[in-house]
């Protein structure tokens, strides 16, 4: 695949997983402020789904700055 290509994809993925993790986040949100008990006893559950959630969107970020940074890597050896 051409590098141009690669670096596009690379791009449009992390665009992609941003969205759906904020649309994954905003659905965990609103069934949590639909549920009838107290905001108070929700909290740990709110703070530990939003916890897993960024992680998950960290860990695709983290793999996809490595594979850019792979192709910076070969860009220069050529």
């Amino acid at each position: 695949m051409e590098q141009e290509t690669q670096y596009n994809l690379i791009k449009w993925l992390k665009r992609i997983a941003a969205f759906l993790t904020i649309a994954v986040w905003l659905y965990v949100m609103v069934i949590f402020i639909k549920d009838p008990a107290p905001f108070a006893e929700l909290v740990p559950y709110c703070m530990g789904s939003t916890m897993l959630i960024f992680g998950v969107l960290t860990g695709i970020f983290k793999g996809l700055e490595y594979w850019e940074g792979q192709l910076k890597k070969d860009e220069g050896k050529t």
